[in-house]
């Protein structure tokens, strides 16, 4: 008897608190959804004479993704999934398929209103990365974060593959994540809200839906609703 009520003691614990519903399951590590063939089905369209091509690299995005853990461990393994996807969406189209590092229209990007994060008049805080971190209240907050000295050699960005992944990834578990379940749209928001979004411009909108749903197709997993903004 006493064997009996033991068992059926465990059994209890493990279905209360220790096994998934039926209808959610695990997510994968990053790396088994993020393969080498789907990095390079992106790396790959890029023109040969990139810059990007022999910077980005998978190995460098998943040495970066150790320091952020929880980056595609979100809600179910579907929900996981569709932040990657749209991760991934959103690089591809801010580098040109992994092409640039840096930005084209190079421009100093300081505001001065951020007096906690003051610019070095000798640097320049334009896009450089995966997600392109650009301003210099970006480069102090995600330096501070990450530890290296943003304001000061904001170009160690696109000269260490690693560190530039930790931008892109501390930008997205900063400002994206917060929106990412009301849908891709939101995502578009919080990158280029204020010149992508409200009909300003559209085809580029567009675009960052193209990939996503085409990364969505890829990974096996529906793009959800509220695509655009």
């Amino acid at each position: 008897m006493a064997i009996h009520r033991l068992l059926s003691l465990i059994a209890l614990v493990f279905v209360a608190g220790g096994a998934l519903p039926r209808n959610v399951r695990a997510q994968a590590p990053v790396a088994d959804v993020v393969t080498q063939a789907f990095f390079d089905g992106i790396i790959n369209q890029a023109a040969a004479d990139c810059a990007g091509k022999n910077f980005y690299t998978r190995q460098a995005f998943l040495d970066a993704v150790s320091s952020y853990s929880d980056f595609g461990q979100f809600g179910t393994a579907d929900d996981s999934k569709r932040e990657i996807a749209a991760f991934f969406a959103h690089v591809t189209h801010e580098t040109g398929h992994f092409c640039y590092i840096e930005e084209i229209n190079k421009a100093t990007y300081c505001d001065p209103s951020y007096t906690n994060y003051p610019c070095n008049p000798n640097k320049q805080y334009y896009g450089r990365g995966p997600l392109q971190l650009t301003y210099n209240y970006n480069y102090g907050a995600a330096g501070n974060s990450i530890g290296f000295d943003g304001l000061n050699s904001p170009e160690s960005v696109a000269s260490d593959p690693v560190l530039a992944f930790k931008t892109a990834l501390w930008f997205w578990i900063t400002n994206v994540r917060p929106v990412i379940s009301q849908g891709f749209g939101a995502t578009i928001r919080a990158i280029n809200g204020a010149v992508e979004c409200d009909g300003k411009q559209p085809a580029l909108v567009q675009a960052r839906i193209n990939y996503y749903t085409d990364y969505c197709t890829q990974l096996g997993v529906d793009p959800g609703t509220n695509l655009s903004c």
